[in-house]
């Protein structure tokens, strides 16, 4: 890569990677934190339903799309709605799992500020479910929209009664999207490349999967949002890396002539010259 896509060189040796066992440590435990803390919250069934419809009438209120907009796009074939049921049940984990590893083997400091915004926000959604249970849109009546993963498949939920794997009434916020967009925002601060952009589009697709498979509200995605974006203004990203002095990771070294020589001279002046012309 060149030098908008790499860090300066010796970055990565600068900054000490944090023991990698602890990091495994850390990240098992809080993902065992955050299904531990879901299944506490479980339950619940009528208040869930009852703010499902209260979730449902607000969005109206506000003149939000609905979410049937998105569904009928999936509704026009099996396949489109069976890619974005395997998108939901087998992307979220893994991209954000790679992400992390890609950062702590390759910007470690960015890798510690990205692994602190993703516990800040995985530890704040844990208290909705407490506070808000939440039933998704594929349970209320209302919404008319299809659970399209019981109808097409996968599915990575069973009936509500019995899943003893998940909470489904912890809809808000979607953790989804907040990680989702974490992915990009990360991403996005930690290379160079004029293309880094195209990482908006990770959680762009997963907010069409959410909502279409009738899996989140509108809603859940923007409270996501708002909480990434009070994390990310309390946790400061380190700064941005500085380009290489080269292409091709060779840097380039300046020869100093034996002092009083002629080269000496003509260094001088064409050290000059160069400090003008970058003014």
């Amino acid at each position: 890569m060149n030098a908008r896509t790499e860090p300066a060189e010796g970055e990565t040796d600068a900054i000490a990677r944090p023991p990698v066992v602890r990091e495994l440590l850390l990240v098992a435990g809080l993902f065992l934190v955050y299904k531990f803390g879901r299944q506490l919250a479980t339950g619940h069934t009528g208040e869930a339903l009852h703010n499902a419809t209260r979730v449902w009438d607000l969005e109206r209120t506000l003149h939000l799309p609905g979410e049937g907009s998105v569904q009928s796009l999936l509704l026009h074939g099996d396949d489109l709605a069976q890619i974005a049921n395997t998108y939901y049940a087998t992307v979220h984990f893994p991209a954000t799992a790679a992400f992390l590893v890609w950062l702590y083997l390759r910007r470690p400091a960015h890798y510690v500020w990205a692994r602190r915004v993703l516990a800040t926000v995985t530890s704040a959604a844990l208290v909705l479910p407490f506070v808000f249970p939440l039933a998704p849109p594929r349970m209320l009546a209302a919404t008319g929209l299809v659970d399209t993963a019981r109808v097409y498949g996968p599915s990575v939920y069973g009936p509500p009664s019995s899943d003893h794997l998940s909470n489904q009434f912890a809809a808000m916020p979607s953790l989804h999207f907040g990680w989702a967009l974490m992915v990009a925002v990360g991403l996005i601060a930690a290379t160079r490349s004029r293309w880094r952009w195209l990482w908006l589009l990770h959680p762009l697709v997963t907010l069409l999967v959410i909502v279409g498979t009738a899996n989140h509200y509108w809603l859940d995605a923007i409270v996501a949002t708002a909480m990434l974006g009070a994390a990310l203004a309390l946790i400061h990203r380190p700064p941005r890396t500085a380009p290489t002095a080269g292409r091709g990771g060779q840097s380039t070294k300046k020869l100093v002539p034996a002092e009083g020589s002629a080269g000496s001279q003509t260094s001088s002046t064409d050290d000059n010259v160069l400090v003008g012309a970058g003014r």
